[in-house]
């Protein structure tokens, strides 16, 4: 009792004196400390996604990975593995966990270091969004207290569910559902126990236990965490032995990317920067559904790098990449092993769907080849024929005979899959560049855009910030002024050579036709189809230089970049391919010009819509309609999804108001150009009169189709533009150094073997000059064929103030004839002619010996 009494009152002093500071600690720093009530409105940083229509995963953007997950999404084996691991008393401490503190206290007496923190997992909560990791008694009053408030405020399930997912797990993840992507590649429910007990080990130090960076540590984390599952019987003895003897299987995946658009991506994520700012962009945790759709996207990307891979092809081979082994003419030169080649390949650079390959056996018509996957392939005589050399742009070497005659062993070289036939091949990457957008006329929603070959190879997008001169796609518009200015379809242009004196510079300017062929008085219609450069001046001069540039805005384009003087009828002006799709939809629409955009909904990170895109719709009158649900992912927005149905089944569903794009020209004038823009892509009965964007006759053999060709001066720019009244599109290629022409080419005698007949025909239109219907056209109309597969064909409804009358060929008058020197033709009513042809006006059109469009098809 002696010494009983002076013990309990040190005790008691002991204990006040502790409660005291604590009070007193709690006091001094409480006007320092966060309020918890946040957590009642967390936001995670999670990072912003980008779909496509259909729901395919295009980008990701933000530092920090993380899917958050409600506590019924997570696996209970997870959600024991962790409780077991980092706090098997979770549910029956307040927040600081008494034995646990003591354990810390007495490892720090015993030691002298401060190894173990004590700290539950609401203290690791209260660290993560409050705190740091710094090992200061400070910190942890500090973590203690905000752990009892968080536990006053917030039931069990709510912090453990914030804890799964704000808890740092090594590589940028953050929660276990963005770890089970980072190291497996899985949704958390198709993880394995062995996997499971891995991503739960991790919270305790991230960097190093981790199964990518450290995996001996990381095996030796995952047997702890079995264990303590074993202990709080939460597996078997069979479970623990099977998981803790299970290899290593973790890798790091990227984000699931199920669609590559990365033009896209970078365009979308731009406009979200000048929306929220860039930190609350890449955190907000935002899901941003584009205007595209994965089919329309990836026909696009697949169409401009064939089309880029055969101009760059027909121009001739620029050689290997190098030689690895072999130079300076040693052909005895010993090889290189196996794994000595797959070093060289791994480590050379190039871009998808490019890939490097290294030669190990040259035959008579083929070669062997030992590609990245460490695997031998032979690429035969189809996959190298075209390998002529490369001299120049307008000048290739003979065809090859031999494989000797292109390549040696020991060349490193590229190649591709053709998507064709399957078939490998000799590649290079392409020196020329391309770009192409298509849209929805109707209301302007992006349907594809290509910037380039490859964004990782010039992150540039040729699609919305190249301006090029438009060449001869400048020309509908033209004839839109005219149209308006009294001239008809009908109507009677001399298209003969035009010399014109300019006294500022001492010169003639002397536009000339490409080809420079002159066919003297021609209708409109026929002018446009066969892209008569005189013509367009004639038509520019007659209706105003200042008129027509007065004229031209309504469709979009820039006053400012308009240019004043007569090459504006020739397409001088720059503008984007972005910039000319938009102009040609108000001729596809029927005279209303649309906005384009490339988002049609942002979620935030609960997947309620924020924001709805109600673009202005080409329509008169537009009727408001029933709101209809779109296309998404229901494994991501499963809300929207539920709420959409229900809309749509409801009685009462929403009226969504309908904005009017403004009309630009009328239903007649875009009608009419329409028209002649039809003829452009047709051959017109026979082979003389074919458009020069003739091919997409061929090739769509589809009626409701119209283009336009373009070509500027000495080629450095090459277009084609073309639509359905649902869907208009734009390629262009060039180059990005200005300076360099598209160039010419010769025959390649191997590939007119291929096909002698077909070249026998049709031959001069494939070589020469390169032009819009040669370097850029194919590109349009692969694509098309993919956009249009299967639609109906869709022509807009004759507006009820266009009159059909039949008209003489050549003059362009009124006839009764109905041979082939007649024909129908279209005019606002009041402006067709009123005098008929005379005998001597009406020329005899001979087909004989020509082509039709049936035995053209049949050559193809």
């Amino acid at each position: 009792m002696k010494y009983l009494k002076p013990a309990l009152i040190t005790a008691l002093v002991v204990f006040i004196l502790s409660v005291a500071a604590i009070l007193g600690t709690y006091f001094y720093i409480k006007s320092d400390l966060p309020s918890v009530d946040i957590l009642k409105d967390v936001r995670l940083q999670t990072p912003m996604r980008i779909y496509s229509q259909d729901g395919k995963l295009i980008s990701q953007y933000g530092v920090k990975r993380r899917i958050p997950l409600t506590l019924e999404q997570i696996p209970d084996m997870l959600e024991h593995a962790v409780i077991a691991t980092e706090d098997s008393r979770f549910y029956d401490h307040p927040g600081i966990d008494p034995i646990g503190m003591m354990r810390a206290f007495i490892s720090l007496v015993t030691t002298g270091e401060k190894a173990q923190g004590g700290s539950t997992l609401t203290m690791q909560l209260a660290r993560g969004f409050f705190l740091t990791r710094e090992k200061k008694f400070i910190r942890k009053i500090r973590e203690i207290i905000i752990a009892w408030h968080m536990e006053q405020l917030l039931t069990k399930q709510e912090i453990l569910e914030l804890y799964l997912n704000k808890v740092e797990l090594g590589h940028r993840a953050f929660g276990f559902g963005a770890a089970a992507q980072v190291y497996y590649g899985k949704d958390i429910n198709d993880l394995t126990l062995a996997q499971i007990a891995t991503i739960a080990g991790l919270p305790q130090a991230p960097s190093v236990l981790n199964p990518i960076s450290r995996p001996d540590r990381s095996i030796a984390r995952r047997r702890i965490v079995l264990l303590r599952m074993l202990d709080e019987g939460y597996i078997s003895q069979q479970q623990f032995d099977e998981a803790a003897e299970s290899p290593v299987t973790a890798a790091k995946y990227g984000a699931e990317i199920e669609l590559d658009a990365p033009y896209l991506a970078d365009i979308i994520y731009n406009e979200m920067i000048e929306l929220y700012g860039k930190e609350e962009a890449e955190t907000g945790g935002y899901k941003v559904v584009a205007t595209v759709s994965s089919d329309m996207q990836q026909a696009a990307q697949d169409a401009v790098r064939r089309n880029l891979h055969d101009y760059d092809e027909r121009h001739g081979y620029h050689g290997p990449e190098k030689l690895v082994w072999g130079a300076d003419g040693d052909h005895d030169a010993l090889p290189l092993s196996e794994q000595e080649m797959l070093n060289i390949l791994e480590n050379h650079q190039t871009f998808k769907p490019l890939e490097p390959a290294i030669v190990v056996k040259v035959n008579e018509k083929d070669i062997v080849i030992f590609n990245q996957q460490g695997k031998y392939s032979v690429i035969d005589w189809d996959g190298l024929d075209w390998a002529r050399p490369f001299i120049n742009d307008a000048k290739q070497g003979a065809a090859p005979k031999v494989a000797a005659d292109i390549l040696q062993a020991g060349a490193l070289i590229l190649i591709r899959k053709r998507p064709e036939d399957d078939h490998w091949q000799l590649a290079q990457f392409p020196q020329a560049t391309s770009a192409f957008v298509a849209l929805n006329p109707q209301n302007g929603a992006v349907q594809a855009v290509i910037g380039g070959y490859s964004f990782y190879q010039s992150q540039f997008n040729r699609a919305t910030q190249a301006k090029r001169q438009v060449g001869s796609n400048i020309k509908p518009f033209i004839y839109s002024a005219a149209l308006d200015n009294g001239y008809t379809l009908a109507s009677v242009i001399n298209d003969a050579p035009i010399t014109q004196w300019q006294a500022g510079s001492g010169n003639a300017w002397r536009p000339e036709n490409s080809p420079a062929e002159y066919d003297g008085p021609i209708r409109m219609r026929v002018a446009l189809s066969k892209s008569k450069n005189v013509v367009s001046v004639r038509l520019l001069r007659a209706v105003g230089l200042e008129n027509v540039v007065e004229y031209l805005p309504r469709f979009g384009f820039d006053k400012d970049e308009i240019p004043r003087d007569e090459t504006l009828s020739l397409g001088s002006g720059s503008h984007t391919p972005l910039e000319v799709a938009t102009a040609m939809a108000v001729i596809a629409n029927g005279g209303f010009l649309i906005e384009p955009h490339f988002i049609q909904r942002i979620e935030d990170e609960y997947g309620k819509p924020i924001w709805v895109s109600n673009p202005p719709q080409a329509c008169d009158p537009c009727i408001a309609e029933v709101e209809k649900p779109q296309a998404i992912n229901p494994d991501d927005i499963e809300a929207l999804l539920a709420a959409e149905f229900a809309t749509q089944n409801s009685e009462t569903a929403p009226i969504k108001d309908i904005p009017q794009a403004p009309r630009v020209i009328s239903a007649e004038n875009a009608f009419l150009v329409a028209e002649m823009m039809r003829s452009a892509v047709q051959i017109n009965g026979h082979w003389d009169n074919r458009g020069t964007g003739w091919r997409t006759a061929l090739l769509l053999k589809r009626d409701d189709v119209a283009g336009k060709t373009g070509t500027t001066n000495d080629v450095r720019d090459t277009w084609f533009s073309g639509y359905t009244p649902d869907l208009v599109a734009t390629a262009w290629v060039g180059f990005d150094d200005n300076n360099r022409r598209l160039g010419r080419t010769t025959p390649n005698q191997n590939l007119v073997n291929k096909n002698p007949k077909r070249f026998n025909y049709i031959g001069n239109a494939l070589i020469g000059s390169e032009a819009g219907a040669l370097a850029a056209q194919p590109a349009w109309i692969r694509f098309m064929q993919k956009a249009l597969a299967g639609k109906p064909e869709h022509l807009l409804p004759m507006p009820t103030n266009v009159v059909k009358v039949r008209i003489d060929k050549s003059s362009g008058k009124l006839t009764d004839r109905t041979d082939n020197t007649s024909m129908f033709e279209y005019f606002i009513d009041g402006t067709q002619p009123i005098v008929y042809a005379s005998d001597a006006e009406m020329i005899e059109s001979s087909e004989k010996g020509e082509l039709n469009s049936q035995q053209l098809e049949d050559i193809f």
